[in-house]
């Protein structure tokens, strides 16, 4: 072999090696993301119990989640700790088929309430969709008035009257202090371990007011049990278009929602967050998952990733300004 053609070979293995080990790696790479998921049924932890609003919202993903997978998809209550029971298995887990149906305050007001909280949300979790939002619903026993006289009748009553809530940090416990902080109430606080326990309270009058999601107060307001008195957003909502915002009962400035959203933990594989981040918002989305979440009193969102994690940012901000101003600790 000439001297010259020996040059022009290895050249050509000079160019040709860095290539071959790059087509090497790629398909390893794409391999990677695109490996079968699932291999098993999806477990859908919730914190709160059946019948509780996140448990709905969870309920009516599974389902087409389950045929778009090809896998059954499992809802598994785990209550207690105001939720952030299952949001700590949902961290912790690392079978890479376990999600969470968290709400706002496992990822927002929790870790500012409980520096021993045993996990982080920017470190635990993946987000995957923002799944439902909903105004919250200010209730009372049915005897009681409604609009301006309400609010009358509660600062009359002082402490004597008491307020019902899914827990410390909950949206609707801090949601119920800044409505304190704007109307001179001072209802004593009364945690439950989920919604339908806050109903029964309200209904055999333990407590006098709470502010909850519509999909589990409105079949009792009109059943006549309860009384809706306001929204907690500055004008009416479509989920119920008949109930007034506060505003129209002189409360000014008062704008909060509950919602719900899909998460993983930080051990979750992207073949598991490619497909779920694609899918879930379709289904959430899709005509038929978003009229039954409206009958239930939800909104439907199906965001992107990056749009959870904006949602949490700005509500933490939002909840850590309440719990700053009126000193809320966990006792």
């Amino acid at each position: 072999m000439s001297f010259r053609r020996r040059l022009t070979l290895q050249a050509l293995a000079t160019l040709l090696v860095p290539a071959l080990a790059r087509a090497q790696r790629k398909p390893a790479a794409e391999a990677a993301v695109s490996a079968p998921w699932p291999t098993r049924p999806v477990r859908l932890l919730v914190g709160f119990p059946g019948g509780s609003t996140p448990d709905i919202s969870a309920r009516l993903l599974a389902d087409p989640l389950a045929k778009a997978l090809g896998q059954p998809v499992i809802v598994e209550n785990r209550s207690g700790a105001s939720g952030n029971i299952a949001a700590d298995l949902v961290a912790k887990a690392t079978d890479d088929h376990t999600l969470g149906v968290l709400i706002n305050g496992n990822l927002t007001s929790a870790p500012i309430l409980n520096k021993a909280l045993p996990y982080k949300p920017d470190r635990d979790f993946v987000p995957i969709s923002l799944l439902t939002s909903a105004p919250l619903v200010l209730v009372a026993p049915a005897g009681l008035p409604a609009g301006a006289a309400f609010f009358a009748a509660g600062r009359a009553a002082g402490d004597k009257w008491s307020y019902g809530s899914v827990g410390i940090g909950s949206v609707g416990h801090l949601g119920m202090e800044l409505l304190f902080s704007k109307t001179g109430l001072k209802a004593v606080h009364v945690p439950y371990n989920g919604n339908p326990q806050v109903v029964t309270a309200l209904v055999n009058g333990q407590v006098q007011l709470a502010l909850m999601p519509p999909g589990i107060a409105m079949a009792h307001v009109q059943s006549g049990k309860l009384r809706a008195i306001g929204l907690s957003i500055p004008g009416r909502s479509p989920l119920v278009p008949e109930v007034p915002s506060l505003a129209e009962a002189g409360v000014v400035g008062f704008d909060l929602d509950v919602w719900t959203a899909l998460l993983g933990p930080a051990s979750l594989s992207k073949a598991a967050l490619a497909r779920l981040t694609t899918l879930v918002p379709q289904i959430v989305r899709g005509s038929e998952t978003r009229q039954k979440l409206f009958a239930a009193g939800w909104q439907a969102v199906g965001s992107a990733p990056e749009g959870l994690a904006g949602r949490v940012r700005n509500e933490t901000t939002t909840l850590g300004a309440i719990i700053a101003m009126r000193g809320i600790k966990i006792q």
